[in-house]
This record gives structure tokens, sequence and C-alpha cells, in this order.
């Protein structure tokens, strides 16, 4: 067999991705080449994400080279792939999970108590800052890793969320950072997807030997529940399952904007039951009580 053509996205992280599929393919004695593309999401760093109006925008570009065939393979950050794949392609292996948590890169925590101003471009750590922090403010950050760490240098601002994840990865953790435990992550957040096309069964299969089963069952049940909301990749979600033992939890929350209101949800099952299932169900329950009322609200307020 050719060497298998990794798509991935340019980044620094994302070729850090790309490279970790590369090993592990290569430790399964199959040879592997990088093939770097530029996303639309990382062309217009202006405008915050929810505004360009696009979900899958960092994997669209990557999506439209593996149905054409000019890759065998792409690798992504699974929060950034829309719950539902462009027809003919599938998920064929989740990667062990890192560290799924947020942090905040700060200059001093004086401001906690205090007026300040925090950088994020996602709505969902938007919200739930806002909810803990009414008193802040909070200015757009996008761009990729180093750039968002050199604008928040540079920036006047208090702070900027991170995932944990990417500056891990990275070994770009500075030392004034905090833990945000409290912040429901992002569907899926810290894991890696490997895409391929369904019906190149040769490469499905080599590519599923990667699958970690484990990880895969619990952003199974958290992107059932983001697609069951009927929320994109930037709508204010979050979600948190993780398996121990024979019983697998699952806290899901939806958010006002502006953080005044919140719905959530803390569930359990077994780890051996049907994941998807059981996403979908937590999702109804949220939906079934005040959920429907919020999520209506969220769109308007976004149309």
């Amino acid at each position: 067999m050719k060497a298998l053509r990794i798509g991935t996205r340019d980044s620094a992280l994302a070729l850090w991705q790309a490279n970790a599929v590369q090993d592990a393919l290569r430790a399964a004695s199959v040879d592997s080449v990088l093939v770097p593309v530029k996303s639309e999401g990382d062309l217009e760093l202006n405008k915050p994400l929810y505004e360009m109006g696009v979900t899958g925008i960092f994997t669209k570009t990557l999506d439209v080279a593996l149905l054409s065939g000019n890759i065998d393979l792409a690798v992504h950050s699974m929060k950034d792939v829309p719950t539902a794949l462009p027809k003919g392609l599938v998920a064929a292996a989740v990667l062990k999970r890192a560290n799924p948590l947020d942090i905040l890169v700060h200059k001093g925590l004086d401001f906690l108590e205090a007026d300040g101003i925090v950088a994020t471009g996602s709505l969902r750590r938007r919200a739930q800052w806002l909810a803990r922090y009414p008193k802040h403010r909070i200015e757009n950050l996008r761009g990729n890793v180093n750039t968002r760490l050199k604008k928040l240098e540079e920036a006047t601002w208090n702070g900027a969320i991170f995932a944990a994840a990417g500056l891990e990865r990275l070994n770009l953790v500075p030392e004034t950072f905090i833990s945000l435990p409290w912040m429901l992550p992002a569907p899926a957040q810290g894991a890696m997807v490997v895409v391929v096309r369904e019906d190149d069964t040769d490469i499905l299969a080599i590519v599923q030997s990667l699958n970690d089963s484990e990880t895969e069952r619990c952003v199974t049940a958290e992107r059932a529940f983001l697609r069951t909301l009927e929320g994109g990749c930037t709508a204010p979600i979050g979600t948190f399952a993780q398996i121990k033992g024979e019983t697998l939890t699952f806290k899901g929350g939806l958010f006002a904007l502006d953080g005044s209101q919140s719905c959530l949800i803390e569930r359990s099952c077994q780890a051996a039951d049907d994941a998807e299932e059981f996403g979908r169900l937590c999702a109804e329950a949220l939906l079934a009580g005040k959920g429907a009322a919020l999520m209506a609200q969220i769109r308007n307020a976004l149309s």
C-alpha cells in the first residue's frame, strides 16, 4: 500500500495532532505523509465564530479534500467536527482523550472579585464566565494557540480562556494559569478524531485499530446531546462524560448568551449501555424542562 496521505490544518496544534496519528500508524507499520491545508476558519480571524454562520468551518476544507480523493484521512480536534459528517465520510477512530478542561491564563487574579476583561471566541465559555463573573467584560479572541497567547500578552485584558489540551500538547502552558473545573467543556473537548471515506474499507480497517473505546463512548454521548439540542459547534452548550468502573456519568448544560440563565442535567448509566441513546435522552430531558424555551431564546439572539 502507498503511504497514506494525512490531511490536517497547518496550525501548530493541528500538526501536532496529525503527527500523533502518524506516529500511531508508524507503530502499526503503516507509512504516511502529512498534507497540510488552511481552513476558512483559520483565514478569517476578525469575526467571532458564531457570526460566520457556518458549522464545520475548520473541517470543511479537509472534508472536500477527502471526498475528492486528494487525501486518505483527516485528523481533527473532535470538538470542531459537526455532529453530522458529510455523506460518504465516517469517523474511523477516536483517540484517547487528553485533558478535557478549560483553563484561564491570567496576569494576576485580583480582578476576579472586581471589574475585569477576559477574552474568548467561544459563546460557551463566554456564557459560563459571565454567569460566574457578571461584572466582567468579554473580548473576542480568535487565532491559533500561539496567536492568542501573543494577543493576550499585548492586550490590556486580565486573562483569556483556553482548552487545556491544546496548551499542554504544545508545551505552552504558562506559569500563570488556573484550571476551570466548574466550566463545562465543549462536547468532545480534548479528543481527536480520524475521518476517512466510508467506502475505503482497507484504510478504514487500518485506522479503526487506533480507536480508544472508552473515549469513543464518552464523546458519543456528548455529541448526541449536542445534536439533539440542535446546537452548532459554536452554541453555548457544554458537556462532559466519563467512565468510572462500570458507570458512565454525564453532565450537560445549555447557557444563555449573557450568563443570566442556564439549564443543567446530570445523569448516569451503565458504561455498556448505548451511549448515543443515553446522550439523546439527556438532551430530551433538558428540553422537556426549561431547555426548549432557553434554546429558542438563544436561536433568536443569534439569528
